[in-house]
């Protein structure tokens, strides 16, 4: 097992700490998809392969780099997966756990903090940083992170910003590590992630999927609209 970086050990406590919600969130599912009557051990289980995902997560930057947190919050869900894969889990069941249990822990911060988190992101100065930190990605810097550029919507466009993602880190790391069958279970989240905070995502093609590309369009939601509706891929 190759060795934490210390950037991640660093942050080691919050990651576990984080990591083990989420599997208390999808404890109810564990228990009534997979008939178990106790499910410690599969905790215990996935909480040992979640160590061993943490010292296969690669350095792409820390602080620096924005995808250092994407890494941090999502490779757990590969650990998940692994587990109940072994379990021979069919792939459904597997991602309505990793899925509902993903966005029942966003849905525990409160919803005015979401909401503000979702009005940065979408903010005229978070669009220079991620424009910045695209022109980043660009330089490989590091060969396993993202490679990413900022679209602004063209005439007739009805979103606000885009990013699409030429390089997916994502794919990088299960190719590596023989994950691709799981990395749907990542994809699947992102629609979560973004409604919670007040945000529409519109998405048609994913590297994963065989694309060239990920193609993010972002556009603040209506009020109407249910912020922790997760729209299917």
């Amino acid at each position: 097992m190759t060795e934490l970086h210390p950037y991640y050990q660093a942050h080691r406590n919050a990651m576990d700490a984080l990591m083990r919600q989420r599997l208390d969130l999808a404890d109810d599912l564990l228990r009534d998809r997979l008939e178990l009557a106790d499910t410690a051990p599969l905790k215990q289980e996935i909480m040992a392969e979640f160590e061993i995902v943490l010292h296969q997560m690669p350095y792409v930057g820390g602080a620096e780099s924005r995808m250092t947190d994407f890494f941090m919050r999502f490779l757990g869900l590969m650990a998940i997966g692994r587990v109940l894969r072994s379990r021979v889990v069919p792939f459904d069941v597997i991602n309505e756990i990793t899925l509902k249990s993903f966005t029942a822990q966003l849905l525990a911060t409160p919803e005015a903090d979401r909401l503000e988190a979702g009005r940065q992101f979408m903010s005229s100065e978070n669009r220079d940083v991620l424009r910045k930190q695209a022109d980043w990605s660009r330089k490989q810097t590091y060969t396993a992170d993202f490679v990413y550029e900022l679209v602004e919507p063209g005439p007739g466009d009805k979103f606000e910003f885009g990013i699409d993602y030429r390089a997916c880190g994502f794919c990088k790391f299960a190719a590596e590590h023989g994950d691709k069958d799981l990395l749907p279970l990542i994809c699947a989240t992102d629609f979560a992630s973004y409604a919670t905070r007040g945000i529409h995502l519109e998405r048609t093609q994913t590297i994963a999927g065989g694309a060239t590309h990920c193609n993010f369009r972002f556009s603040r939601k209506l009020p109407e609209e249910n912020p922790s509706a997760a729209e299917p891929e």
